[in-house]
């Protein structure tokens, strides 16, 4: 049997010194879930070491297979033209399958609700709350319209109502949502941040929640989120072990 692929994180990157150190968070998480798995970081854009440093390094290591895994919740253009760019320009001994970004999943439900619980609600709370799910935003329909579902099935565990928001490229905004809500009667209104780390767009949602009663944290490293990392690099290793005969 041939040593598990390399788990390449493919991070956005941001001047923002918090998204960066959130990224490694969840990256020592994941390490920790699963010591069996050598797991790398790269970035896009703004931080270093870049993907395609990274893919290089493994290359001259004598690393042959690769799992690039995009820290992403929705296949927007980077997941659908950015990532797949820098992988075509990788080292051509490296065997490298994109596996699928993190969203949608059950665990990142689950890990938006720790956030809210851990920002004061209680599950005692749910019928009588008004929750904003607010992302980043994209002008890709497919990830909009993923967002728009996430809600919908949200709602339906028990919270008073569930409204999708964008901080950019699309509407409602955060804030517009917090007011729809407080219209709908909902007793209280807490806004869930569906990002990863901290930034420009997460801090315009933060803005945006000024009116809302409760405002939770991102993902970041949540445990629900570094299990979906490695649900993602099992799927995507299959195929990988099977092409090389493994």
């Amino acid at each position: 049997m041939s040593k598990k692929p390399v788990l390449l994180v493919i991070a956005h990157g941001s001047r923002d010194p918090r998204h960066a150190a959130t990224v490694h968070a969840l990256v020592r998480r994941v390490r920790a879930l699963r010591p069996d798995v050598r797991v790398a970081t790269g970035f896009l854009d703004f931080n270093i070491p870049s993907v395609q440093g990274v893919l290089e390094s493994l290359a001259a290591q004598g690393v042959r297979d690769v799992v690039a895994l995009p820290l992403l919740l929705t296949r927007a253009f980077h997941a659908k033209a950015d990532i797949p760019a820098v992988l075509r320009d990788a080292p051509p001994q490296l065997r490298i399958r994109q596996a699928e970004v993190l969203g949608p999943s059950p665990l990142l439900m689950a890990a938006l609700e720790r956030r809210l619980y851990e920002a004061g609600l209680t599950p005692a709370d749910k019928s009588s709350t008004g929750v904003v799910l607010a992302s980043a935003g994209s002008t890709d329909p497919e990830a909009i319209a993923v967002i728009a579902e996430i809600a919908r099935e949200w709602r339906h565990t028990g919270w008073c109502a569930v409204r999708p928001a964008f901080a950019s490229a699309s509407l409602p905004r955060t804030e517009d949502a917090v007011r729809e809500l407080r219209e709908l009667g909902c007793e209280r209104v807490a806004v869930a941040p569906y990002v990863l780390a901290p930034g420009f767009l997460p801090d315009r949602i933060a803005r945006g929640a000024a009116e809302a009663d409760v405002l939770a944290d991102v993902l970041g490293a949540a445990p629900e989120v570094a299990r979906v990392l490695l649900e993602r690099y099992e799927a995507a290793r299959v195929p990988v072990l099977a092409a090389v005969g493994a």
